[in-house]
């Protein structure tokens, strides 16, 4: 049998060729005296391949009655086109309708708003440019283990059910197999009585591996995890989706200047690597999404990253003239408004923030020689906001132990985490990179939802 030629592989031929087999779904059709013309997209590139289908076909009359949406797959020859735009095409010497497909398919030639698309999300993946979106996401994804790869990092596979908490914000999604109707219960106080449920204690849905990760750095000395992670966060801006993918590097022997160069490297590094191999997907979302995509990356590439301290990013908000919506204060968390007025209007640029108050920060950041701050960061994009955040980590055991009552945490829940500052402790750093706002940012798509297969926001589990 034949194997099949993908689309993209028969547009990029060099020679004509005999006996060539494609597949994929039928875009559009047009008929005229002679032929009919049929636009086939097998997802394999934006473009199409145009199938010559002549009357001679024996199943001509079904060809002509094809519509969009329909499978098929075809043999021919692949030759020089006559029409305008295009290289190649394949004149068909057979073509077998695999599925066939009526008027009431949803994504007609013509416009789609994406909010109509999310309700199709099984079908919107066919649409140029949500193909596009999950090309990119692809490639991106390649991309990241390149980067890790390439600089000795050990790849590191964190659980996603945990008894920690790692950010301490308690917007966690429960684990349980027990009876939510009747649960049972502690005799001594009526609670719920955990230490009978599947793992005899509560277990929750991960919100970060880092803390795994730290672990295995202070073995590997270099690692990095990429998977799912869950935040129980009722939140509906087009920035947040309760389940999502995160890239957590973790270094021994790392300060938090190492910890901002590999954050500044990486993000290079993603976005110089889709520009070279996902140019035509970029086109369609410099023409249809946001006219000013190629420049900007370019512009992230090219130049080097600001960098300020928080106390310094205050000051700046504070003298801006700016009417923001949330307050400006030193000791409160910057707000996406806030990011952005820093990366788009002021700088212009990628900006690193580093140093921020104690007390808006998780309990594991290392505590500076000020008392007041942590060796905290984040790395801000314009159009996005904060797109990494991370830090030096506490090493010092009494340090760290003050931090965690400080934040009223169980000490005992997180001997293990401890025993790490107690055997061999050394100065470690990382960060999490959100994989969906990173290809916000190269994609230049505005809303989280459209660069998620499927989306999980609140009130929203569908598919």
């Amino acid at each position: 049998m034949v194997s099949a030629t993908s689309v993209k592989e028969a547009l990029q031929s060099t020679a004509p060729a005999d006996g060539m087999l494609v597949q994929g779904w039928v875009r559009t059709r047009r008929d005229s005296k002679e032929f009919s013309f049929v636009e086939l997209n097998d997802g394999s590139c934006l473009r199409n391949l145009q199938i010559i289908a002549r009357q001679t076909l024996p199943n001509y009359d079904a060809v002509q009655r094809l519509t969009t949406g329909a499978a098929i797959r075809a043999q021919g020859s692949l030759v020089t086109s006559q029409g305008k735009g295009q290289s190649w095409e394949l004149v068909a010497d057979e073509i077998e309708i695999i599925g066939g497909s009526d008027e009431t398919y949803p994504l007609q030639k013509k416009g789609h708003t994406p909010e109509f698309l999310r309700a199709i999300s099984h079908l919107r993946p066919r649409s140029n440019l949500f193909g596009c979106v999950f090309r990119v996401r692809s490639r991106l994804a390649f991309a990241v283990h390149q980067f890790f790869q390439e600089r000795g990092f050990v790849y590191v596979h964190t659980p996603i059910i945990t008894a920690s908490d790692a950010e301490g914000a308690g917007e966690l999604f429960s684990v349980t197999t027990l009876d939510l109707e009747k649960p049972p219960r502690r005799p001594d106080d009526g609670r719920v009585d955990y230490a009978q449920d599947f793992f005899a204690r509560r277990t929750f849905l991960t919100v970060s591996g880092q803390l795994e990760a730290e672990a295995f750095a202070c073995a590997l000395s270099k690692v990095y995890t990429f998977g799912p992670t869950f935040r129980a966060e009722n939140s509906n801006t087009s920035r947040h989706a309760n389940e999502f993918w995160m890239i957590e590097p973790e270094m021994a022997f790392c300060d938090l200047h190492g910890n901002m160069d590999l954050a500044e490297e990486m993000v290079k590094y993603l976005v110089h690597d889709i520009r070279e191999n996902c140019a035509e997907d970029l086109g369609l979302f410099a023409k249809f999404v946001d006219k000013e995509l190629l420049a900007r990356l370019e512009f992230v590439v090219d130049r080097p990253f600001q960098r300020i301290s928080y106390e310094e990013a205050i000051t700046l908000l504070k003298a801006s003239g700016e009417e923001f919506e949330f307050p400006v204060e030193y000791g409160l968390n910057l707000q996406s408004e806030h990011e952005r007025w820093l990366s788009e209007k002021h700088f212009k640029c990628p900006v690193t923030v580093f140093n921020y108050p104690k007390e808006i920060k998780p309990f594991y950041m290392r505590l500076n020689d000020d008392h007041r701050t942590v060796t905290a960061m984040d790395l801000l994009v314009p159009g996005i906001g904060e797109i990494v955040g991370g830090s030096q980590r506490e090493e010092r055991l009494d340090v760290l132990e003050e931090n965690m009552r400080r934040h009223k945490m169980d000490l005992a829940d997180y001997k293990w985490y401890l025993d790490l500052r107690r055997y061999g402790t050394v100065p470690h750093a990382g960060f999490g990179l959100g994989f969906e706002r990173m290809l916000m940012f190269v994609t230049g798509v505005a809303n989280i939802r459209d660069v998620i297969p499927f989306a999980r926001t609140p009130g929203s589990a569908e598919f």
